[in-house]
C-alpha cells in the first residue's frame, strides 16, 4: 500500500506527505527534496537550515533534534540554526530572522519544524515549497518562515494542542528526527552548489 501523498494546490505550491516506515521512503524523501531545491529560484549560494521547536516540550523538540543531529554532519557553507543547546522558538524567532536578513543576502531558508494533523497522519512527514506557520498549532501569531519547509506530524490537532505537544511520546520525536536528518543530509551531498558554493 502506497502511503505517500502529493497534493497540489492552485498557485502551483506543492506537499508531499512521506510514511518514514515505506520501503522507498528515504529515497523519495531525498529526491523530493532535491527537485524542490534545484528548482528554487536563487540569488547566492547561501542556505540556512532553520530548526524551530523547543526542547522543553517532547513533541516540539524535533525542530532542535535535527538541528543537532545536522550541527556535525554538515560542511560549514551551510548554516543551521536551532539546536538543542540554542534553540529557535516562539520567544526568539523574530529575533533570528532579523539577524538572517542583515547578516546573509538572500539566503534560501529551509524550516524544519514539528507539526499536528489528522490521526492517520501521525509520523508522516511533509515537505513542501513556501513557508510554513510555527506557533500555529498552539495559536501563537508568528511570521511566516521559509522558502521550503519540512514537518514532522508528531500528534493529532484539533483539541488542547498545547497539551498534546507536551504528551507526544519522544520515542515517536526520535525516530522522525533520524529520518528527516539522514534525508536532508543526503540530498544536501548530492547537490553541487551546496557542498562546494
Amino acid at each position: 500500500m502506497n502511503l505517500t501523498k502529493k497534493i497540489f494546490y492552485p498557485n502551483k505550491e506543492t506537499k508531499i506527505l512521506i510514511n518514514p516506515e515505506e520501503n522507498k521512503a528515504l529515497h523519495t524523501f531525498i529526491l523530493t527534496l532535491s527537485s524542490l531545491l534545484i528548482n528554487m529560484p536563487r540569488q547566492t549560494s547561501e542556505f540556512i537550515i532553520l530548526c524551530i521547536g523547543s526542547d522543553r516540550s517532547t513533541g516540539d523538540a524535533l525542530g532542535p533534534l535535527i538541528g543537532s543531529m545536522l550541527e556535525n554532519n554538515l560542511t560549514n557553507s551551510i548554516k543551521i540554526m536551532g539546536t538543542l543547546s540554542e534553540p529557535v522558538h516562539a520567544l526568539n524567532l523574530e529575533q533570528k530572522l532579523a539577524n538572517i536578513e542583515l547578516n546573509f543576502f538572500s539566503p534560501i531558508i529551509l524550516a524544519v519544524d514539528a507539526s499536528l494533523g489528522k490521526k492517520s497522519n501521525i509520523g508522516f512527514v511533509e515537505l513542501g515549497n513556501g513557508g510554513l506557520k510555527p506557533g500555529a498549532a498552539v495559536k501563537k501569531e508568528l511570521p511566516s518562515v521559509g522558502n521550503l519547509y519540512i514537518t514532522g506530524i508528531v500528534n493529532v490537532g484539533g483539541f488542547m494542542d498545547f497539551m498534546v505537544l507536551q504528551s507526544t511520546r519522544l520515542n515517536l520525536v526520535f525516530n522522525l528526527a533520524r529520518f528527516i536528518s539522514k534525508g536532508i543530509t543526503c540530498t544536501l551531498d548530492n547537490i553541487s552548489w551546496l557542498a562546494h558554493p
